[in-house]
C-alpha cells in the first residue's frame, strides 16, 4: 500500500486560503448556519478513491466525487455524471452516456477519457487498489492490465461524452459496481503532478462532486466547501463541511454537547443507556459484519482447527446483547440480514439457514466452547499447552476495547495468552493489510446488495483479504458465482462457497452491524445508507 504524505505545515497554512480555479468562496466567509461539523471517524488512512476501503474515507470521498452512477436515498441506482446507460442483449457491453459539459472543480472538462484513465488507475499494480481484482476482473483484459499493461483493460471513450465497458462475462449486478466509489474519476494531471501526496492538498484534490477540498489538516480536520462547477450544485444546500478527525469518541461527544460538532458517529458506549430513546440518538441497521481475521501465513492460525477453536470459544449472543448493550446482533453465518437472494424479497442468511442450518448456535454456547477445547487438543495444543502468545489488534473505538478484553477472557479458558494491541485507525489498516499481526478485528459494510461483495473478501488474491486465506475449493466456487449468468446459480454457489468459509472458519464473525450516532434534532435531510454512508448534500438546519 502506498502511504500517504504527510503536508509541511507551511503547505497547510496556504491551503487555508485556497479557493478552488473554479471559483467559490473561501472558507472562511461562508455562513454558520451553511455550515456542518461532522465526525465519522479519526483521520482516514486514505481518500485517494482508488485506495480506500474504509467507511470512514468513504463518507468524505462520496461528497468530493461523483462516479457515473449512484445510489439514492432510496438505495436504487440512479445517474451520477452519466444521465443514461445502457447494456448490449449478451451483457457483455456497457455504455455510460455522460452529461454534456461536465466540470472538475477546478473548472477544466470533465469527460470520458477521464473515466478511461481513473479505471485503468485502478487495475494497474503499481497503485495497488485494494478493490482492483474485485471491482474489475469481469473487464476484458484485467489480467493482463493487473500485470502492468494497463491499455489492455476493455474500456474506451468513443467521445468525450461516451465511455464502453467491455465485460468477459455477464454481470447482473455491474450497475451497482459502476456506482461504488472507487471507480470515481480522478483528474490524471493533478496525481503526475503530486505524486501520492495528492489527496493530502487541497490544491491538487481536484474533485467531480459535490464539494472540493479547501483545508487538510492530520489529526485535526478536513475542510469541504460547495463546488460551483458541479453538475448539481443548485440542489446542494451546506456550503461547507468541516469533517473532525478525531479518534476518540468522549472527545467528540464532548465536542457534540458543546456544539461543535452536528453529527457523530459512535458516541461513547457507556452513555448509550441513558441516551437510548431520546431523539438524538439514531440507531439503524446496515449491511454488515463484525469479524476476527487470522493471519492465515503465521503459524499457528494456519491451521483450521485452532481457528475454529478460537471461533467457537466466542459466546456471540453475550458480545451482541451485553458488551455491545444490543446495538449488533449475534452473528449466526458470515452474510448477515437484509442482503437479497435469488428471489425477488428473499434473504441470503434466511435461504442459509433453511439450506444448510446456522453455523453457529448463538443459544448452546457451553456446547461450542467443549468443541473449541477439543479441537485445540486435536490441533496439538491441549489446554493451551504450546500454544504461543499472540497479539489481537484493535484501534480503540466504539465497541472494540471491550470486545477484546471479553475475548481475552474467552481466549484464557482454552489456555491461552493473549495481548491487545491498540493502534490509531490509520495505522491498523495500513498494518492488517501488509499482514503485520496475528489476530485483528475487522468488519464489513457492503458496498453492494449482493453477497459476493463481502463472499469474495476471502478469494486469493483479493486486495482486502488481509489475512490471505486461500482455498482452491473457495475460489473456483465464487468464479462460478460470478461467471453464471443465471441468478438461481449465482446464489447457489455463494452459498456453496460461504459454507466453505464457515466450514474452514476463515474468519470469525462475531455480530451483525448497525450503525448509531447523535444528530442535533434541528439538522434536517440526511440520508443514512445501508451501506454506512451519511449523505449531507442536501441537508439543512431547521429554523
Amino acid at each position: 500500500m502506498k502511504k500517504i504524505t504527510i503536508v509541511a505545515a507551511s503547505i497547510l497554512a496556504a491551503s487555508l486560503a485556497f479557493v478552488s480555479c473554479g471559483g467559490g468562496k473561501k472558507a472562511a466567509d461562508v455562513d454558520s448556519s451553511k455550515t456542518i461539523h461532522v465526525r465519522v471517524g479519526g483521520s482516514p488512512e486514505t481518500i485517494d478513491p482508488a485506495l480506500n476501503s474504509a467507511v470512514d474515507g468513504a463518507n468524505m470521498i462520496i461528497h468530493a466525487f461523483e462516479g457515473l452512477l449512484k445510489f439514492d436515498s432510496k438505495n436504487e441506482v440512479v445517474g451520477g455524471l452519466a444521465e443514461s446507460w445502457e447494456q448490449s442483449k449478451d451483457g457483455l457491453t456497457w455504455t455510460f452516456h455522460l452529461r454534456p459539459n461536465l466540470k472538475w472543480s477546478d473548472g477544466s472538462a470533465l469527460t470520458a477519457k477521464d473515466f478511461v484513465y481513473s479505471w485503468k488507475r485502478v487495475a494497474d499494480p503499481l497503485t495497488a487498489a485494494p478493490y482492483g481484482y474485485d471491482l474489475l476482473n469481469l473487464v476484458v483484459g484485467y489480467e493482463e492490465a493487473s500485470a502492468g499493461n494497463t491499455d489492455a483493460l476493455g474500456v474506451e471513450a468513443t467521445d468525450d461524452n461516451t465511455f464502453v465497458v467491455h465485460l468477459t462475462n455477464p454481470c447482473i449486478f455491474f450497475d451497482k459496481i459502476a456506482a461504488f466509489a472507487v471507480l470515481v474519476p480522478v483528474q490524471q494531471a493533478t496525481i503526475e503532478a503530486n505524486g501520492d501526496g495528492w489527496t493530502t492538498k487541497p490544491a491538487s484534490y481536484v474533485t467531480s462532486g459535490p464539494y472540493y477540498m479547501t483545508e487538510y489538516t492530520d489529526g485535526s480536520q478536513i475542510v469541504f466547501l460547495k463546488n460551483p462547477n458541479y453538475w448539481d450544485a443548485a440542489n446542494v444546500t451546506f456550503e461547507k463541511i468541516v469533517w473532525h478527525l478525531i479518534e476518540d469518541d468522549n472527545t467528540s461527544y464532548t465536542a457534540y454537547n458543546q456544539d461543535e460538532i452536528q453529527l457523530m458517529k459512535n458516541p461513547p458506549t457507556e452513555e448509550i443507556p441513558v441516551l437510548r430513546g431520546g431523539n438524538e440518538f439514531h440507531l439503524e441497521p446496515i449491511m454488515g459484519t463484525y469479524y476476527i481475521t487470522f493471519n492465515t501465513e503465521k503459524a499457528p492460525f494456519n491451521n483450521a482447527k485452532v481457528r475454529e477453536a478460537l471461533s467457537l470459544a466466542i459466546d456471540r449472543k453475550y458480545v451482541a446483547n451485553t458488551i455491545m448493550q444490543g446495538t449488533y446482533s449475534p452473528a449466526k453465518n458470515f452474510v448477515g440480514p437484509g442482503i437479497s437472494d435469488a428471489t425477488s424479497g428473499s434473504s441470503f442468511e434466511e435461504v442459509t439457514g433453511n439450506t444448510y442450518g446456522n453455523h453457529f448456535d448463538t443459544e448452546n454456547y457451553e456446547a461450542d466452547l467443549a468443541k473449541a477445547k477439543k479441537l485445540l487438543a486435536e490441533a496439538g495444543y491441549p489446554d493451551g499447552k504450546g500454544f504461543p502468545p499472540f497479539d489481537y489488534l484493535i484501534n480503540d473505538t466504539g465497541y472494540h476495547k471491550a470486545v477484546a478484553e471479553y475475548l481475552q477472557s474467552a481466549w484464557a479458558q482454552l489456555g491461552l495468552n493473549v495481548t491487545v494491541n491498540i493502534q490509531e485507525w490509520k495505522t491498523l489498516t495500513a498494518d492488517r493489510r501488509s499482514g503485520n499481526f496475528d489476530v485483528a478485528r475487522n468488519g464489513w459494510v457492503y458496498d453492494w446488495d449482493d453477497p459476493s461483495n463481502m463472499i469474495n473478501l476471502l478469494e486469493t488474491g483479493n486486495g482486502n483479504n488481509d489475512g490471505k486465506y486461500s482455498s482452491k475449493e473457495f475460489d473456483s466456487l465464487v468464479n462460478k458465482a460470478r461467471n453464471s449468468v443465471n441468478v438461481a446459480d449465482h446464489y447457489k454457489y455463494l452459498h456453496e462457497a460461504e459454507h466453505v468459509l464457515l466450514q474452514d472458519a476463515a474468519m470469525a464473525p462475531i455480530a451483525y452491524y448497525n450503525d448509531f450516532w447523535m444528530q442535533k434534532p434541528n439538522l434536517k435531510g440526511v440520508w443514512h445508507s445501508p451501506y454506512g454512508y451519511w449523505y449531507l448534500m442536501n441537508a439543512y438546519f431547521a429554523e
